[in-house]
């Protein structure tokens, strides 16, 4: 599992040039999403790296999520992206339609000015996390 102290340079750089208000917000995203990587069933190890830029966070064994992004909205507020051929952004605006602005079908947007919404977005991370094994689950159930 990642530890903190093991942010790769790459994914250092690319956090230092996003914007400094946005900063503080979109480590504890990373923070989170460690965690909750590390407490929930099934995800494994994960990688952190880069993916259009961004610092990205992938399940490598088993590869049983999607990958996750972190990076600024349109309006430069901290944003959480998946993959948009995946149905997480509908999903997590289903389940929490007020506790998150959203931006298309492929961002999770913290609101500005409050606070995070830890459990729903710990439930949200962890969706995506387990993605393609759930995935794979409903079919093989259905």
């Amino acid at each position: 599992m990642l530890k903190t102290a093991e942010m790769p340079p790459d994914v250092a750089a690319a956090f230092e040039a996003l914007p400094a208000q946005a900063r503080p917000r979109l480590f504890a995203l990373r923070d989170l999403i460690l965690r909750v990587a590390e407490e929930t069933d099934g995800v494994g190890e994960i990688i952190e790296t880069l993916k259009w830029g961004e610092p990205s966070y992938l399940t490598v064994r088993p590869k049983s999520g999607s990958t996750v992004r972190l990076g600024v909205s349109k309006d430069d507020r901290p944003a959480l992206f998946c993959h948009c051929q995946t149905s997480l952004i509908a999903d997590f605006r289903t389940r929490y339609p007020t506790s998150f602005d959203y931006e298309g079908n492929r961002g999770l947007v913290l609101k500005d000015g409050e606070d995070i919404p830890q459990a729903e977005l710990e439930h949200c991370i962890a969706m995506a996390l387990t993605y393609h094994k759930r995935k794979k689950a409903t079919v093989a159930g259905g």
